[in-house]
């Protein structure tokens, strides 16, 4: 999809804060985080429903998404990391992971633009956590 961002994203027409690429999917910062370190993941393979995917797709996509949740909760000491799939704002299936401390915090409407300079240092740190 020519004109998807997330399709760009992965192309590598426009930046992002990377934290986790495998073939299937691309991982990085939102740039307008819920909560410091929420984690946006993308299929390489557009799709903008869930449940248009195979099982074999829809089972990888989740499975990279349990991968990451480990080392995002380390990387921000978050008591759970809370989970959301989408594809309304950007038509292009992607899942949120954000750090959670408390009930009520898996709210979009608490988004905000994140500091440039701290997501780097956030990316790194989750990155990290990774190896």
């Amino acid at each position: 999809m020519d004109e998807c961002i997330f399709c760009k994203i992965i192309k590598g027409d426009i930046p992002c804060h990377k934290v986790y690429e495998s073939s299937i999917v691309l991982a990085f910062l939102d740039i307008n985080p819920v909560q410091e370190g929420h984690v946006l993941i993308v299929p390489k393979k557009h799709n903008d429903y869930i449940f248009d995917l195979s099982n074999k797709d829809y089972t990888e996509l989740l499975l990279e998404a349990k991968k990451l949740s480990g080392p995002l909760k380390k990387a921000t000491g978050a008591k759970r990391i809370g989970l959301a799939i989408e594809g309304f704002a950007v038509p292009h299936i992607h899942i949120h992971l954000i750090p959670l401390y408390a009930g009520n915090q898996l709210n979009p409407l608490m988004a905000k633009p994140g500091d440039p300079e701290q997501l780097v240092k956030v990316a790194d740190k989750i990155k990290e956590q990774l190896k």
